[in-house]
């Protein structure tokens, strides 16, 4: 299945300061469960190419570039410039690869908000994409320098993710119960929010062919996440540690293996005007931080407070924060860390229920952070974080200006 939602943000710039000639953005999500590996990077990014175009009525010739996220895809450029061909859009729209983690999708955005900032474009999509059940371990496929293992910091870039949300609970003391109820929180928040058509305004339905294990080839059409289940605390507690024995990191406290596709439409604010696009949200301010690879997770607990001392705004200016949950014991902390009250974290619910599709997630949550604010029916400002491996977080404020 794939999110879109048809959204026109302002970018205003990094730290959100003074008043710039705008750029308008609007997205589309998807997510694929497991069984959907037959599925291309290329083509989940059709159906959210061709939605972002279709609602803002944008002609795929007007689009002046494209950035795309991915991190598992060996040929990510190449998939993206075939992505956009299948979707109509010109070989006159160049398009580019970015690869920043978990926040490619999310980077790609701030690519094009930087590129309108400039004066480079006026228009173009910022996108995300990953098919985590075909690219899976990719990188072993690569030769490492040898020189990696004499250095410390660099020895701990290698370092599994569930390994260093092990880390993360031991040196900040998150125990397993306080992981299973973050867990079991998002799971109960997306349930509801699936259950009474939240997402619905975020979601294309994405149709594509699987083959059983009698080896059967059929056509399905995917429209709603696959992720969310029903669960209890109890249950979760049962659960065996994933990735090191006594340890507190499981399949149930940990995002899911999934495929996904998202794409943002931006644009500058006379742009926007001139074609009479709403402007769904603004771009306030944007952070990128580094901290130590071995305890990755904590990115947010970092990326945060620096977004928030750029735009010169606090904890309490901010109405929802969108917070990736790769693990239950790094988001925790995050939530712990800065005193986020814990009605303002996914209140729909995040990665633990929905899946974490790499490079798609960034532009996912603004997605869902815009649609969200929305429905709350006045302006308001969200945050967009999440932790990316090899030790770094980023953060994102946009503003929602209220109904049209």
């Amino acid at each position: 299945m794939s999110r879109a939602p048809p959204v026109e943000p302002e970018v205003r710039g990094q730290t959100g300061t003074g008043h710039q000639d705008g750029h308008p953005l609007h997205l589309l999500w998807l997510h694929i469960g497991e069984i959907h590996n037959e599925t291309f990077p290329d083509d989940l990014l059709v159906p959210v190419f061709q939605a972002v175009l279709k609602d803002s009525k944008v002609a795929p010739e007007d689009v002046q570039d494209i950035c795309v996220g991915n991190v598992g895809d060996p040929r990510p450029a190449v998939s993206a410039r075939t992505g956009q061909f299948f979707s109509g859009i010109p070989e006159t729209t160049p398009i580019h690869s970015v690869n920043r983690q978990c926040s490619s999708g999310l980077q790609a955005c701030m690519n094009i908000a930087g590129a309108i900032k400039t004066g480079q474009i006026d228009l173009g999509i910022g996108a995300g994409v990953e098919s985590m059940t075909m690219h899976r371990n990719t990188s072993a496929l690569t030769p490492l320098n040898p020189a990696v293992f004499e250095h410390d910091l660099a020895r701990q870039v290698l370092i599994p993710m569930g390994m260093t949300s092990e880390n993360v609970a031991e040196k900040y003391g998150i125990t397993r119960e306080e992981q299973d109820q973050f867990a079991l929180l998002s799971q109960q928040r997306a349930g509801r929010a699936q259950q009474t058509g939240a997402f619905d305004k975020e979601i294309v339905p994405v149709t594509t062919k699987l083959t059983d294990k009698d080896g059967n080839e059929q056509t399905v059409t995917v429209a709603k996440d696959e992720g969310i289940r029903p669960t209890t605390l109890e249950r979760l507690l049962k659960l065996k540690p994933a990735f090191k024995e006594g340890g507190s990191t499981t399949a149930g406290n940990s995002s899911q293996v999934s495929d996904g596709a998202a794409a943002v439409l931006m644009a500058r604010r006379s742009e926007a005007s001139r074609r009479g696009l709403r402007v769904f949200g603004v771009v306030r301010g944007y952070a990128v931080v580094g901290c130590p690879p071995d305890i990755m997770g904590i990115g947010p607990a970092v990326a945060i407070p620096e977004l928030l001392k750029k735009t010169g705004l606090t904890i309490d200016d901010i109405d929802v924060f969108e917070i990736n949950e790769a693990f239950a014991s790094q988001a925790y902390y995050t939530v712990r860390k800065l005193g986020i009250p814990s009605e303002k974290v996914n209140p729909l619910g995040g990665a633990i229920a929905l899946g974490h599709p790499l490079g798609c997630t960034g532009a996912r949550q603004i997605a869902t952070l815009l649609h969200e604010l929305e429905r709350r029916g006045k302006r308001a400002f969200g945050v967009v974080s999440m932790c990316m491996g090899t030790g770094m977080g980023a953060a994102c404020l946009i503003e929602y200006p209220g109904p049209a």
